[in-house]
């Protein structure tokens, strides 16, 4: 096996690799933008919720007592 076959192989396999990883971080950007939008809908309920039981401005809204 000459060093260019060597070479080749290693990118070869380089590539692969280098495929399968941006395939993960597709999947993985997909999965982080459906939680994103989940966690928003919980959010925006949540604040709803408290502001029917109370009234007011939601908890999450309000500013902390030491500003």
């Amino acid at each position: 096996m000459t060093d260019m076959t060597a070479y080749e192989e290693r990118i070869a396999h380089l590539a692969r690799m280098l495929d399968d990883l941006s395939e993960v971080v597709a999947r993985q950007d997909t999965e982080i933008a459906r939680l994103t939008r989940r966690v928003e809908m919980i959010m925006a309920r949540e604040a709803e919720r408290e502001f029917a039981a109370g009234g007011s401005v939601p908890l999450a809204d309000q500013k902390p007592p030491h500003w």
